[in-house]
């Protein structure tokens, strides 16, 4: 559904009465187009005294074609602002902020990026514990300060991780992270595995077979077809009453249509026979597919209750550990969550969505560290309100609401999460794991 109030704000009228009365004015975001240079404008790139990511972040930010400079020109408009703040190690030290943003954060471009990077403070201890912990109040601070369209993070890099967080660096300067913003994201959290890297980055997932559930419209659709251009054979699964679409999305992106219902007793034996059968095993698994059945708890019903929690929380769990047990997902496989940030803020009348995307969380801080023994991950997304035919249902004012209260103004669109989903199947990004990573615009609501 069109924003048709973003779309007023671009026309002569728009332009001139949104600042006078102080409205929302959404920003234009840059999306990603193959071919298109990572950023417009260089990158500035700081570091704090003793910080241990510079030189690597500098070689990796050259290999992905970004031109790195250490000095800010009195008229650049910087594509990127990138600190290392490893070296940060007493609370008295966080003043290395101040001195390497404030002469330049008014000089980021449109749709330019700040990325903040540190050490995860449960690996450290004492004054240093706290001192970068207090980087993500900085960064999600940042985050609401800068304008159009540009986004912070904060990527927490284990010691040991450092040449691992080349796939996060690339998607989080890239325009495919568009509508994520004031993220804090760890690379090694859970050990740092043996580092791979695409053969090519343009197209990751060249050769992997990929299982997208819910996959006949809305954010399914656009996961499989970014799978897919990033080089992935996409199996895309719905329920047989999606049949229609389901084949039609299958057929433009040239990947395998499976009818099935994932809450059935025999879906898990089904599907990996399937996989094993027909693709030699699996080796990215998207749980996307989700209902809701809305009502406040004193009008819902439990057959509203179990069928929600049966779809999209209950069927990936003996999804996976059939998965798992079978061998199906293959070695250094990766597993994807859907979660929302109703399951970190909560809603009215979604006690049963609620509760169940808060579950995908716990299945993915449940099951990380099992994850990361195979060599593989689980993460999961968190949308926001994301464009769509559901969101395009909701009331008016609550629709409104739902676009402005994010930094960004706006609501994101189904490649959003898609690009998400697809920086965490990237081979690159094996350390990349037990992450919950909001797709919101940094949503005003929620953590």
């Amino acid at each position: 559904m069109a924003d048709r109030y973003q779309q007023f704000t671009r026309t002569p009228f728009g332009k001139f009465v949104v600042p006078k009365l102080g409205l929302p004015n959404p920003p234009a975001l840059r999306r990603y187009r193959p071919g298109q240079p990572p950023l417009e404008g260089p990158a500035l790139l700081g570091a704090a005294p003793g910080g241990r990511l510079d030189k690597v972040v500098r070689a990796q930010l050259a290999d992905a074609g970004i031109e790195v400079i250490d000095e800010a020109g009195k008229d650049t408009r910087h594509g990127a602002l990138v600190f290392d703040a490893t070296g940060i190690t007493d609370p008295r030290q966080l003043r290395e902020l101040h001195a390497f943003f404030h002469p330049v954060i008014r000089k980021v471009a449109p749709s330019g990026r700040v990325v903040v990077l540190g050490t995860p403070p449960e690996s450290a201890v004492g004054r240093e514990r706290i001192a970068q912990r207090a980087l993500e109040g900085f960064v999600r601070s940042v985050g609401k300060e800068l304008k159009r369209g540009a986004t912070a993070q904060l990527v927490y890099v284990a010691a040991g991780a450092e040449e691992a967080a080349e796939s996060t660096l690339r998607f989080l300067l890239s325009a495919k992270s568009a509508f994520v913003d004031g993220q804090v994201i760890r690379v090694g959290a859970h050990g740092s595995p043996e580092i791979r890297k695409p053969e090519n980055w343009d197209k990751p997932l060249d050769g992997m077979v990929t299982l997208v559930t819910g996959a006949s419209r809305g954010i399914g659709s656009a996961i499989a077809e970014v799978f897919a251009r990033d080089g992935a054979h996409v199996v895309a699964l719905d329920i047989p009453a999606q049949g229609a679409g389901l084949s039609e999305v299958a057929n433009r992106i040239g990947g395998s249509a499976f009818q099935l219902d994932i809450t059935a007793d025999d879906a898990p034996d089904r599907l990996a026979d399937y996989l094993r059968e027909r693709h030699g095993g699996v080796d990215v698994v998207v749980h996307n597919a989700g209902i809701t059945r809305d009502r406040t708890l004193g009008n819902l019903t439990a057959q509203g209750w179990d069928a929600v929690l049966g779809v999209n929380l209950a069927a990936p769990l003996a999804i996976n550990e059939k998965l798992l047990a079978d061998g199906v997902l293959r070695e250094n496989g990766r597993i994807v969550g859907v979660s929302s940030i109703a399951g970190i803020a909560g809603n009215v009348g979604q006690t049963n969505y609620a509760a169940s995307k808060a579950g995908v969380i716990g299945m993915v801080q449940d099951a990380a560290a099992a994850l990361a023994e195979r060599g593989g991950t689980i993460n999961a997304v968190a949308p926001g309100f994301i464009e769509t035919k559901m969101t395009a249902q909701v009331p008016l004012v609550i629709r409104e609401a739902g676009r402005r209260l994010s930094s960004l103004a706006q609501g994101g669109l189904p490649v959003d999460v898609a690009e998400t989903i697809a920086w965490y199947a990237n081979p690159g990004s094996g350390a990349v794991n037990g992450n919950v990573v909001r797709v919101c615009g940094q949503a005003l609501l929620g953590a």
